[in-house]
């Protein structure tokens, strides 16, 4: 991947992978079966499409989308699937995903500080939609809440790992 916005190549493709990490994070959470996670996937897929069609969207922001429509964007993103995956067991992903946040945020600080606060935010917004995408806790599609306990923890520790203001 070609270095952008005054990052490194390695430093670029962690700001590609931040919004799959969130989903991961998110995902993790509370696991909710494969029509839950094929949701889950398809509410971030679509935070970053539409993120791409806004108008006055974050500059960073706008080009970390960008860069997660090419095809080699997608290919760092999954790579990142892989390695968080890999970690450890499928249980410590959500933790991994989350440190790996906190990482992204040290990063646009030190680096894009004036960029950092937006882009911040939209991460978290895309946790957002991720977490309100399935329903958790039901039985076959009733019952149960839009968000759980458990993901809404998730959701303030992404939040804490990002440095937001409360």
């Amino acid at each position: 991947m070609t270095a952008q916005w005054g990052f490194t190549d390695t430093e670029w493709t962690r700001l590609v992978e931040s919004p799959m990490l969130v989903a991961i994070a998110v995902t993790a959470a509370e696991p909710s079966g494969v029509v839950g996670l094929l949701r889950e996937s398809l509410a971030a897929a679509e935070a970053l499409s539409a993120t791409r069609a806004e108008a006055d969207v974050n500059p960073l922001v706008g080009a970390v989308a960008e860069a997660y429509a090419t095809a080699e964007g997608r290919a760092h993103a999954s790579a990142a699937l892989q390695r968080h995956m890999q970690r450890g067991a499928p249980a410590d992903a959500r933790a991994h995903a989350i440190d790996g946040l906190a990482d992204v945020a040290r990063l646009l600080e030190a680096k894009a500080p004036s960029d950092a606060g937006p882009f911040k935010a939209w991460l978290h917004g895309i946790g957002e939609r991720v977490a309100e995408a399935a329903t958790e806790g039901g039985f076959f599609g009733l019952g149960g809440v839009k968000v759980s306990d458990a993901e809404r923890a998730t959701l303030a520790e992404i939040a804490r790992a990002l440095r937001l203001e409360a």
